[in-house]
């Protein structure tokens, strides 16, 4: 008799959906579904994860180790033995260590091919940690925002998602709800049933934008100054909830006199590129409007201002007293709100803390230019920064030293993987056990093995017990098994992991934290993990870091306020959203999903088409003084003048011409968290 086992999406999204999985009497996996028992999933699958089973059974998944055969990037290589591939590895590991360069020569470079924590960061953590290696600061995707947020309220959490029907104005600020938080939208359905208008702020008629009620079209990198500019109104207007600022906030006045002083529509509209008329009408319906609902996404963030635009509009319902409301608010990441034990998981006591930290969105300049060491050792898994690292080009001139000996963990011989020495497979979630919380939703889920693991792949947790085996390091944390590492992960935990145990994720699948419903994080009376127990408007932790204590607008590093001569000589606006198909550079060699994508795009409005004679569908080049790559030009409404759009993010070997969007993006930081500036990113096009 099949099977149904059920398991979790580990892939990057907010929605970290229940699967079910149907396998078969010869233990194969027939049939993949939504779970309809789990409250957020309700029962349906993304258009990426809907074809897991295609991705599972790919005829290229790795099956077995290699060791490279030919020159770095060409992606030759031959069979190993598990015993062979450990060996070499432990004999260069053990080599960079007894070297001048010493242990932190050492760097792992990893991020979110899966969000489970034991196939995450558990057992690789206490290997980097025992040899001394150098630690790796994980900003690439939502540190800007994540930083900033919990700098501001003490924690990553917002407004429960179950309660979104309660709104009556729901703002999707740079969010693409339909492609990257698709599970969100039947709670966003119901609230727009019982009258609530549903706006979408970004600079592209995204999926979303099309399916809103209305799409504000702001210009890239300018949404502190569109938050500030409606504070203005409701500020001006006698529309904050004065008793919710004066018990939950410290600092609003500050703020207030900013906003009334500097942030006036008129000023707001030429920074935005928007009438006037959208600033005045946007602050007066939210501020008039109980309760709202601010969706926040990441991609806002990935300006020079990135951390500031998430405080300013994350600042919006503690204005209004939003936050009381059930339904109300605003939300980023959830993360925050779970407890699990992840410093017992990862034993964060153990090693040298004093090793230096290498920041990954600044991978290629590592790679290249540090010496003190220079990094010898890489060792990647649940990434592919040969394809989604910023400034590829240096990235991949890293890659190709032979003196930097690089293992690589992969279910498939990705663009990173064609440079490896050493090329591991690991199983992918249908393979292996592992426990996942969720940054859009409030439950703790278990993922059951549904199927054996193909050839001799292994998880990513015993592939560092066998690293840790081969190189001789006898610690009993790096024999922990699985089953441990997830115990450890549930111990100790606090009143808000009550009733999360592993029997009873085990029983159950998912189990919803010990909280309210709907929780109100921020409701009037609590007491917040930031210095002084409120919500920090003006905060010293933020002028600690250079900036000015009070939210304020930052143009992006590369515009005209700022950078006139390089906006003259490139006067477009480069943004590199996930296609529909894609999820990061995750799914792009499944042939099903790549032919719905087609070919890399460009979508370029009709003024720039015109004026650089681009007619649609012929290929176009993009590039600035950074790199340079080619796509088919869509010329369309889909974007504002001066703004161009590339889905990303292509494989640069599935590109046609060996490049991907990442040609053109730079290593520079975020003003919060140290983040990536994908979009901070001024580019020319041309016909090919």
């Amino acid at each position: 008799m099949p099977q149904v086992i059920r398991a979790v999406c580990p892939h990057d999204c907010p929605d970290t959906c229940m699967m079910l999985v149907t396998v078969d009497d010869d233990g194969r996996a027939t049939r993949i579904a939504g779970d309809r028992e789990h409250a957020f999933t309700q029962g349906f699958l993304c258009t990426k994860v809907s074809k897991y089973l295609e991705r599972t059974y790919h005829p290229d998944r790795l099956t077995f180790p290699q060791i490279r055969a030919g020159a770095k990037g060409e992606g030759r290589f031959r069979r190993a033995t598990w015993d062979e591939a450990l060996a070499l590895i432990a004999d260069r590991l053990h080599a960079i260590i007894a070297s001048p360069d010493g242990p932190q020569a050492i760097l792992p470079y990893s991020y979110a091919g899966t969000m489970g924590l034991v196939q995450g960061e558990a057992m690789a953590s206490r290997f980097f940690r025992r040899i001394g290696a150098s630690f790796l600061d994980r900003t690439i995707c939502s540190s800007a925002g994540g930083e900033a947020f919990a700098m501001t309220y003490g924690a990553k959490m917002g407004t429960d998602p179950e309660a979104v029907p309660e709104a009556k104005l729901i703002l999707l600020w740079g969010t693409n709800t339909l492609t990257s938080n698709p599970h969100l939208w039947p709670f966003i359905r119901k609230a727009r049933a019982n009258g609530a208008p549903v706006i979408c702020i970004d600079p592209l008629r995204t999926r979303t934008a099309a399916a809103s009620d209305e799409h504000i079209a702001i210009r890239p990198g300018t949404d502190a100054a569109l938050a500030m500019g409606m504070m203005h109104v409701m500020f001006r207007d006698g529309h904050e909830d004065r008793q919710y600022l004066d018990e939950m906030t410290h600092g609003w006045e500050k703020l207030r006199d900013r906003v009334l002083r500097d942030y006036a529509p008129e000023r707001v509209a030429a920074i935005c590129r928007l009438p006037v008329e959208t600033i005045e009408r946007l602050g007066t319906l939210y501020g008039t409007t109980r309760p709202t609902f601010i969706r926040l996404n990441y991609g806002l963030q990935r300006h020079a201002g990135g951390g500031s635009a998430v405080r300013a509009i994350s600042l919006l319902p503690a204005i209004t007293g939003a936050w009381n409301d059930a339904g109300g608010g605003c939300q980023l990441s959830s993360s925050g709100t779970f407890a699990m034990n992840t410093a017992a998981m990862e034993r964060t006591d153990i090693g040298n803390h004093a090793a230096r930290t290498i920041n990954m969105t600044l991978l290629g300049r590592a790679l290249t230019e540090v010496d003190d060491p220079p990094v010898k050792g890489l060792i990647v898994y649940n990434s592919n920064p040969g394809s989604i690292a910023p400034d590829r080009e240096n990235v991949l001139r890293g890659l190709r030293r032979e003196d930097l000996f690089t293992v690589v963990l992969e279910h498939f011989q990705t663009d990173t993987a064609d440079y490896a020495d050493v090329l591991l497979p690991a199983t992918t979630q249908l393979e292996h056990e592992d426990i996942h919380k969720a940054y859009g939703h409030l439950y703790a889920m278990y993922n059951r093995r549904a199927i054996e693991p193909l050839g001799e792949a292994l998880p990513n947790s015993e592939i560092f017990r066998r690293i840790a085996a081969a190189m001789k390091l006898d610690f009993p944390e790096l024999r922990e098994s699985d089953e441990e590492l997830m115990r450890g992960a549930l111990t100790g935990t606090g009143d808000v992991m009550r009733g999360v145990t592993l029997e009873a994720l085990r029983e159950h699948g998912s189990v919803r934290l010990n909280l309210p419903s709907p929780h109100l994080p921020f409701l009037r009376g609590a007491v917040l993990k930031t210095p002084s127990g409120k919500i920090e408007i003006d905060s010293a932790q933020i002028a600690a870091l250079g900036l000015d204590s009070v939210p304020d607008y930052i143009a992006p590093r590369e515009s005209e306020e700022r950078a006139p001569e390089l906006a003259r000589r490139f006067p477009l606006a480069l943004l590199s959203p996930p296609a529909h198909e894609f999820l990061n550079s995750s799914f792009v060699n499944v042939a099903s999903l790549r032919r719905s994508a087609g070919k890399p795009v460009l979508e370029i409005h009709a003024d720039d088409a015109k004026a650089r004679a681009i007619e649609d569908g012929v290929r176009v080049k993009i590039f600035n003084d950074r790199g340079m790559f080619t796509a088919d030009a869509v010329v369309t409404d889909r974007v504002r003048p001066g703004v161009v759009s590339a889905p990303s993010v292509w494989w640069g070997k599935l590109s046609g011409d060996g490049s991907n969007a990442n040609q053109t993006t730079s290593q520079a930081l975020t003003d919060i968290g140290r983040g990536a500036t994908f979009y901070d990113n001024l580019v020319e096009v041309a016909p090919v």
